[in-house]
């Protein structure tokens, strides 16, 4: 699953080469073909049982951008249930550290504590891989009568302080107007939490991989003189359908391929208008070569060296369906999309590289798979 190499777009794929049946169809006030038939029984004749060789032939990853913290791919030749199942899994079911216990001490700024705890809370943490996913164990709530530090320990709890207050700059000029010169620390940011490693905590969270924010400008509070924030703060592990502060990713989210295919020759000023219907990058220009000129019943005939309208990269497009609103298109184009190629956009918060997430979804779906086997087997076998 290497990025592939050259232009990040995906390989044009001819609507010719996807079955008519394969493609939802885009018109100007429907949408048309959305239910999935690839299932026995359906067509006359036709078994379309599920095959693992065939799987195995027609499934592909394909990458487009592939950056430590977003990536874009493309899932080709499997369904929308299993595409929709790595999305979920994506969001909610791949585990990260963030706060969930906030001890407020001391907070004088105009910011509530519940609301300041929340706002610690949403604010993404990294460190070392190793200690995160491997050392750390989750925190195990206490029981009733039981204390918070009961269930504490350096396995499943890292400690942080944020401890700030607001004075007067005595050396800010008579004319300063800025909050930011006239006091210390009117802004109170991430990067002034500190990470408190606890027992074993300081062999794997130490140097580059000590426990620290993704970013760490990220603005926390507004103090003026007077004013302060004192508070501990308890990071665990989670998943993210107990919290969206769990969540690895900022978004992931995947469409269908689009697909634009010109039944009619589009030229000369249509040609140009044709390519402005369409996000940049969408429709090339190209001119009329002489050979197509010469072929009888193109439409080309006499159009030599005249720009034509050509799909460029189907990839870039948003299916805004604006080409259609235009009657000298009509009968020149058909939209689509591709039912089995899904192009999925992930954006890490930090603590995962993107396509480390990816990979990790797939571990997740295949442990699932196995538990799923399993209570099967046992409700045969009762």
């Amino acid at each position: 699953m290497a990025p592939s190499s050259g232009r990040k777009g995906a390989k044009a794929v001819a609507s010719s080469e996807v079955p008519e049946r394969n493609i939802v169809g885009i018109n100007k006030e429907t949408v048309t073909n959305t239910v999935s038939t690839d299932y026995p029984g359906h067509y006359v004749d036709e078994e379309h049982a599920w095959d693992k060789d065939h799987f195995r032939d027609n499934f592909h990853v394909q990458f487009h951008a592939n950056d430590q913290y977003e990536a874009q791919f493309s899932l080709i030749g499997v369904d929308a249930s299993i595409a929709n199942a790595f999305r979920r899994i994506l969001i909610a079911e791949i585990p990260t550290l963030a706060i969930d216990i906030v001890f407020m001490h001391n907070n004088t700024s105009v910011i509530q504590d519940e609301v300041l705890a929340h706002r610690l809370g949403l604010i993404p943490f990294t460190g070392s891989k190793e200690g995160i996913r491997d050392w750390m164990r989750f925190f195990k709530p206490p029981a009733e009568g039981q204390d918070t530090y009961d269930t504490t320990f350096d396995n499943n709890t890292v400690s942080l302080k944020l401890a700030v207050k607001c004075e007067h700059n005595k050396d800010a000029a008579p004319d300063s107007s800025d909050p930011k010169e006239l006091y210390h620390n009117a802004h109170v940011y991430a990067r002034d939490i500190e990470f408190q490693p606890l027992g074993g905590q300081e062999r794997y969270f130490a140097g580059a991989g000590a426990i620290r924010p993704v970013n760490p400008d990220i603005l926390v509070a507004k103090l003026r003189p007077g004013q302060e924030i004192d508070a501990e703060m308890h990071l665990h592990k989670g998943y993210g359908w107990d919290h969206a502060k769990w969540s690895p990713v900022a978004t992931a989210s995947y469409r269908l391929m689009p697909i634009i295919s010109i039944t009619k020759p589009v030229l000369g000023d249509d040609a140009r208008k044709f390519q402005s219907c369409f996000p940049e990058g969408v429709i090339a220009l190209e001119a009329v070569t002489k050979q197509e000129a010469r072929i009888q019943g193109s439409g080309y005939e006499g159009h030599e060296g005249e720009v034509k309208a050509v799909v460029a990269d189907p990839m870039r497009d948003t299916v805004s369906r604006e080409v259609l609103r235009h009657p000298e298109f009509e009968g020149k184009v058909k939209l689509g999309r591709r039912k089995d190629h899904f192009i999925f956009s992930i954006e890490s918060t930090g603590q995962w590289d993107s396509d480390e997430l990816f990979v990790e979804s797939i571990a997740t779906l295949k442990r699932k798979c196995q538990r799923l086997k399993s209570a099967v087997t046992q409700m045969v076998q009762a």
